[in-house]
């Protein structure tokens, strides 16, 4: 805790992620570039699903994302709800447009993937409507957050939101397991070990790792214009109090 609250000072926490955020870039980028090699060129196609295989490679990545995101986000709420820690604060509201694209992108390839396997673009299944609940948690967040005209009641009443909403990310989780549903189960992350071929796992993890890095790069880069928008906001107050 006293590590946490280290990074409540906005100064202390500006030095550090100016340090980290080429690195994170770096990697990002080689990530990336070497998930879609794999991805596209050297895994190979499914016996029964083909080439359609190759949206997984982007479709779970964005699921694990969506599900880390949001996690994220709880726990920050809880943290500057409970510990006033205004990076914290900030951090939720900068994390979670980008979860909501990674949602998005799920729910997009995931679409894309059941027309051909299933026969249809969308069916009600647990995983599938949990994962759109995710979304409009997100986007009730977003306007939430938005809403008030004190910034602190909006964080306030955001925060609480995405704290409760946590209850969905393990029914995500285990919605394949609860019920009967056409997705299928877990097949890198069981008890048992991954069920994918070498061949196909490399590449999603790259692809996971790759995108888990774009995040702490984006999550950064937010984080910081967030800070100086703060920074420059209060200078702002500061002086229309002294004309008072």
């Amino acid at each position: 805790m006293v590590a946490l609250h280290r990074f409540a000072n906005p100064a202390r926490f500006l030095r550090i992620s100016t340090a980290i955020l080429p690195w994170s870039a770096a990697a990002t980028l080689l990530l990336l570039g070497a998930g879609f090699y794999f991805a596209l060129f050297d895994s190979p196609p499914d016996y029964q699903q083909g080439e359609t295989v190759r949206i997984m490679y982007v479709h779970v990545p964005s699921a694990w994302l969506a599900l880390m995101i949001y996690s994220v986000m709880a726990g920050a709420s809880a943290v500057a709800l409970i510990w006033r820690h205004p990076v914290a604060e900030l951090t939720a509201q900068a994390a979670a447009p980008v979860g909501c694209v990674f949602t998005a992108l799920c729910l997009v390839t995931g679409s894309l993937w059941g027309q051909p396997e299933w026969g249809t673009w969308w069916v009600w299944d647990a995983r599938l409507t949990s994962v759109l609940v995710l979304f409009f948690l997100y986007l009730g967040y977003i306007a939430l957050v938005n809403a008030f005209d004190d910034p602190t009641r909006g964080a306030r009443a955001g925060g609480i939101l995405a704290m409760v909403g946590f209850v969905n990310v393990p029914i995500i989780k285990f919605s394949v397991d609860w019920w009967n549903t056409l997705h299928q189960p877990a097949s890198v992350f069981r008890a048992g070990g991954p069920t994918i071929a070498p061949a196909m796992l490399l590449p999603l993890l790259l692809m996971a790792a790759g995108f888990t890095t774009f995040f702490v790069s984006i999550l950064i880069v937010r984080l910081r214009a967030a800070l100086i928008e703060r920074r420059l906001r209060l200078a702002q107050l500061g002086q229309e109090a002294e004309l008072v």
